[in-house]
């Protein structure tokens, strides 16, 4: 599963996780982060406006944290 932050207004803190990917687009989980209340919800997005937002840079995925084992 690939997460994307959303270039929002600072203070808030937006991301998308990837569910599944049909046909038609993506099955995503949109969470927002705002004044310590989180919003989670499930929608669709078509895979041509998953890949506008990523050209345009208002979405962007997320580096994976490493972790290493001493």
């Amino acid at each position: 599963m690939k997460r994307y932050c959303i270039k929002c207004r600072p203070g808030r803190i937006e991301f998308i996780d990837v569910l599944k990917e049909t046909e038609e687009g993506f099955l995503i989980r949109f969470t927002r982060l705002n004044d310590g209340h989180e919003k989670i919800t499930d929608e669709t997005i078509t895979r041509h406006l998953f890949d506008i937002c990523l050209k345009t840079g208002y979405l962007y995925e997320m580096a994976r944290e490493v972790s290493s084992v001493a």
